[in-house]
């Protein structure tokens, strides 16, 4: 019996059911977490690459680096994050329709100063941080340590990335 390649390359999303130790319920309730995490990640990554091409004045230097950091480093976690919803058995977001809701309006850079966008950037770090910690304590209690170190490493970056707005803020 042959398989054609259609047939091996389908593929397989909510048939899914991987035999890890978690339930079903914990799988759904965690994979759409994890898409909120995701959703919220690329709205932070498209902001802070929009402010590093836009920032002007004395904190220009400081904050264009800093920013070219965190974009990076957080599209390198878009793909941790979407993988671990694959491997608890759902499928990662498959559009980006509201991707025109991801940033700030081209009207609203403009308005904005170094410091307006230090404070936004520091305002969406938080709430990535708030929403990881509780959906970290909903993995841990649940025995998924694997999303909950995940989630641990990411939010290590997000409070460090906290603490370097912030000391860019004081200047």
């Amino acid at each position: 019996m042959t398989r054609t390649a259609a047939a091996v390359l389908k593929p397989v999303s909510h048939d899914e059911r991987p035999d890890i130790g978690l339930d079903d319920a914990y799988l759904a309730t965690m994979s759409e977490k994890l898409s909120e995490i995701l959703a919220a990640t690329y709205r932070l990554t498209v902001k802070s690459h929009i402010y590093h091409w836009n920032v002007v004045g004395p904190l220009f230097k400081p904050l264009h680096e800093l920013t070219e950091e965190h974009y990076n480093a957080l599209f390198a976690a878009t793909d941790v994050i979407a993988e671990r919803i694959r491997a608890l058995g759902h499928l990662a977001p498959a559009t980006l329709a509201d991707a025109k809701n991801f940033a700030p309006r081209g009207g609203d850079v403009s308005e904005l100063n170094a410091s307006d966008m230090v404070a936004d950037l520091i305002h969406d770090h938080s709430e990535a941080v708030k929403t990881m910690r509780a959906a970290a304590t909903i993995a841990g209690d649940a025995g998924d340590v694997v999303t909950e170190d995940m989630l641990t490493a990411h939010l290590t970056f997000h409070e460090k990335a906290l603490w370097m707005l912030r000391a860019i803020a004081a200047t």
